[in-house]
């Protein structure tokens, strides 16, 4: 299977630039407290993560049985809360398509083994919203 993601796509860039403000949240709020506000530069669908974070967690757990979110790494978990948020919040995209993304950005941004993570959470997480 080829990958229709190239590197110049609007689409890729932009989420990109999400996982680096989500990772950047993520750092922040832990220093401040965890209503940090998101900057207002942040691009809209960054500031809409934010704000339906409890609920993306809340899946993300679901599917992490072996450790709890604080232990996923934060650029992993940054990865994870943008493709949850289009499976189960924002629905544009095909999830097929929302899967490749996140491995694709787990590629770029994390370790060796994040890409094999951030899909075998985002498969049980497909599986668990199927029953």
């Amino acid at each position: 299977l080829i990958s229709m993601i190239t590197p110049l796509d609007p689409r890729h860039l932009l989420r990109q630039t999400i996982v680096q403000q989500l990772f950047e949240w993520q750092q922040l709020s832990k220093i401040k407290d965890l209503h940090f506000k998101i900057r207002r530069h942040a691009d809209d669908k960054t500031k809409q993560i934010v704000t339906s974070i409890e609920q993306i967690d809340q899946t993300i757990n679901s599917a992490v049985v072996k450790w709890s979110k604080d232990k996923i790494n934060n650029i992993d978990l940054a990865i994870l809360r943008l493709a949850v948020f289009e499976i189960e919040i924002e629905k544009k995209e095909p999830v097929k398509v929302i899967i490749d993304e996140a491995i694709e950005l787990a590629k770029e941004f994390g370790s060796d083994s994040c890409a094999d993570f951030v899909n075998g959470i985002l498969a049980k997480i497909i599986s668990n919203a199927k029953r």
